[in-house]
């Protein structure tokens, strides 16, 4: 039990780390907006994903190294860097996934944080445009693994109800913090120590929890491992229509936070004349709503645990309204109330549904949780890598105000589509080799063999 909590704290840490290192560059970004610019070191007013614009006297390690852009969009060239780390994740998802099934969780995890912190030292070192670029676009390699493996070893370590939605909360609480925390933690220490000390303290901390996660679970210790079924394929997985559902709602909720985050800082600035700490401060507060939410939905399910898919299904409609509030808002004040209403029903969706695509697995294919993360991790990814993109694009042509409409309509249409799950609680266990030898005992000499390899 203990060994188990610990790896649940290392978990913590690797999505904590994952989702800080994705939004500290924000207050880099208006550097690099001025170099293409040929401003040579004066911040624009296109700081994305509610970055609190600060770069103070050290802007100076940023040279200009590009020329002026020249009638492009400015918010889909920087959206092409907000994307590519999810999109290298979605394309590594599938082959992660089933990776993780055949050699454990604990390896694949392990090669994240790796990844990962070669990622966070690049960034450190970086000196221009094409080097942030590619570390982008690496630590969505090392995301691909460790955030996969990591909710797959809590699913698995933590089997039981309701511990596991419990643990799966904490580590979306990590999530969350690490996403609203970091524009403040990069701005500040970008601001008063240099560029770098962001990174490299992030640095220090992923190659602390690589350590102790070697040390709870060493590569070489497969004597768990071997005696475990083979996992579902991947594409098995995905045409299962249970599963389908919740890896569209998956989707479908996190759009709004997706879309919003490279363009609502512009928007703040050209309606409300928003300043630079306010554009900065507009995520944090949310933060609250959304721990509350995980909070209230793991209260629930322990209560109500059949009533999963109603938690998400009220979740996609408060995401819906409060996306649509969001035009309305004319002052910074205003602006928060939809936003935590946001992020309060994307707590509803995600921890009533994450430990449903396990209990999904438990009962229609074969207790091994790489490949169904991996699906919801390319849920998340699908959003991730269209909204810095798309979302620009549909400002410049259509509007901030369509923009939010259609994703507050899309997100009140597909909350009745989970209704579909109103009856998974009640589903049985398939009667797969390891549903027969653990849970109905041996019947014959294969099976009594077979359990006592298991026992060993």
């Amino acid at each position: 039990r203990r060994q188990r909590r610990l790896l649940l704290m290392v978990v913590c840490v690797a999505l904590l780390l994952d989702n800080m290192l994705y939004m500290v560059i924000v207050p880099i970004i208006p550097d690099y907006i001025a170099t293409m610019r040929g401003g040579g070191g004066t911040a624009g007013p296109s700081a994305p994903a509610g970055g609190n614009g600060s770069g103070g006297g050290n802007r100076s390690l940023l040279p200009a190294r590009y020329p002026p852009a020249s009638g492009g969009n400015e918010d889909v060239q920087i959206g092409v860097l907000f994307a590519s780390k999810a999109m290298l994740q979605l394309l590594v998802n599938p082959l992660s996934g089933t990776l993780i099934d055949r050699v454990g969780y604990e390896t694949p995890l392990l090669a994240g944080l790796a990844v990962m912190f070669l990622s966070t030292a690049t960034f450190a070192f970086a000196e221009n445009y094409a080097t942030l670029f590619a570390a982008r676009s690496l630590q969505g390699l090392g995301s691909a693994f460790a955030d996969t493996a990591g909710i797959a070893l809590i699913a698995d370590r933590y089997a039981e109800e309701p511990a596991r939605s419990r643990a799966l909360g904490t580590a979306l609480a990590c999530i969350s913090f690490g996403s609203l925390a970091a524009p403040p933690f990069g701005g500040v220490l970008y601001e008063f120590a240099g560029k770098r000390v962001p990174f490299l303290v992030l640095a220090c901390v992923c190659l602390l929890d690589g350590l102790l996660l070697f040390v709870l679970a060493p590569p070489g210790g497969t004597g768990a491992r071997a005696n475990m079924p083979v996992g579902t394929p991947i594409h098995r997985l995905m045409i299962d229509p249970y599963i389908a559902v919740v890896a569209g709602a998956l989707a479908t909720c996190n759009i709004p936070l997706a879309f919003l985050e490279p363009t609502i800082a512009n928007w703040m600035k050209d309606s409300m004349g928003a300043s630079e700490w306010e554009v900065g401060l507009t995520w944090l507060p949310a933060f609250f709503p959304h721990v509350l939410g995980v909070y209230v939905t793991v209260r629930l399910a322990a209560a109500y645990p059949h009533l999963q898919w109603f938690y998400g299904a009220l979740g996609m409609a408060i995401i819906g309204a409060s996306s649509c509030l969001v035009p309305a808002c004319r002052n910074f004040g205003q602006v928060i109330i939809p936003l935590c209403g946001i992020c309060f029903g994307i707590a509803l969706v995600d921890t009533a549904l994450l430990p449903t695509l396990a209990f999904l697995v438990d009962v229609r294919h074969v207790s091994v949780y790489g490949s169904v993360y991996a699906i919801a991790d390319i849920s998340y990814c699908v959003a991730y890598a269209l909204g810095p993109i798309v979302a620009g694009q549909i400002v410049h042509t259509m509007g901030f105000a369509q923009l939010n409409l259609g994703m507050g309509l899309a997100n009140v249409l597909y909350a009745p589509v989970l209704l579909f799950l109103k009856n998974v609680c009640q589903m049985k266990p398939s009667h797969s080799e390891r549903n027969i030898l653990l849970e109905e005992g041996p019947k014959g000499l294969y099976d009594t063999i077979k359990m006592e390899e298991r026992k060993g």
